[in-house]
């Protein structure tokens, strides 16, 4: 079983459009969405979904109001205003230190775990997937990918299947170290721009700590061909292999809007070259 977790160090490089493409090339295999903070993998592969399970991370603090006194030691502890007037919490302040818990004579407040998200297994035309959806404003979504990556792995063992194929979040945060860990292959998806590149720079020192080869696509490479020509530069000076150019294809556009892969959709410069790339990571 081969892992490959698609990155981008920024968001809009295209990540997603290839990811979503290897899951119509490839065999044998299990889909990832990594990226739970804004998952949109699912769009072009249209999960059943299976399994439906809450991720619980974190806590936030509970007054019973029975046992509540209103002395007011559990505010003036409070470093983050969660206490209100009234003695409720409000939930989007409180970070759960859980000092109000401990300052409390009467012992009103409590600790309860959030439920910060959910994490599903589903059924697709391609094969198995494995998606997330954090809640709003929560937290800890580096667990939440380690999570899923762990139930993929052990989806992929049982069913014998030969990749897990990852759609990374983009950045360099914890999430993304969380869909890096112990993968064979990283492949940075970037474009042509300033901001792609420095990006770009980003990402890969990351991957390089953590001693897992790289490999980088340039997607829409046609719209700065000089900028295109300084990341394939700067691939030749870290012995990075650039493995594909995609060229700008209103026919992927055409395919998103329809809801589907460009693979599926039409054969096209873009399609032909995302084939090639995914026969070299084989």
């Amino acid at each position: 079983m081969k892992q490959i977790a698609v990155i981008s160090g920024k968001g809009g490089t295209g990540k997603t459009v290839v990811t979503g493409s290897f899951a119509a090339l490839a065999k044998n295999k299990v889909m990832v969405d990594c990226d739970v903070d804004a998952a949109d993998l699912h769009l072009l592969l249209h999960p059943e979904v299976k399994e439906r399970h809450e991720f619980r991370s974190g806590q936030t603090a509970v007054i019973d109001k029975k046992l509540c006194k209103k002395c007011g030691k559990c505010a003036s502890v409070c470093r983050f205003g969660a206490i209100k007037s009234d003695y409720t919490i409000e939930r989007f302040s409180c970070e759960g230190c859980a000092l109000c818990s401990h300052i409390c004579p009467r012992g009103a407040i409590r600790m309860e775990e959030n439920v910060a998200g959910e994490w599903f297994v589903s059924d697709t035309q391609y094969g198995p997937f494995v998606h997330a959806k954090l809640g709003i404003a929560e937290e800890n979504s580096g667990k939440l990918v380690a999570k899923i990556r762990q139930i993929a792995k052990e989806l992929a063992q049982k069913q014998n299947l030969e990749y897990v194929i990852i759609d990374g979040p983009p950045g360099i945060g914890c999430p993304v170290i969380a869909s890096l860990s112990g993968v064979d292959c990283a492949l940075v998806v970037t474009e042509p721009t300033l901001s792609g590149l420095h990006d770009a720079k980003r990402v890969m020192e990351v991957v390089t700590y953590f001693n897992i080869p790289i490999k980088l696509v340039v997607n829409k490479y046609d719209l700065n061909p000089l900028m295109t020509g300084k990341i394939e530069e700067f691939c030749r000076s870290l012995n990075v292999p650039v493995i594909g150019k995609i060229a700008f294809d209103k026919t992927v556009v055409k395919a998103l809007v329809e809801g589907t892969t460009v693979i599926e959709y039409a054969e096209c410069a873009a399609s032909n070259e995302v084939k090639k790339i995914w026969e070299d990571l084989q």
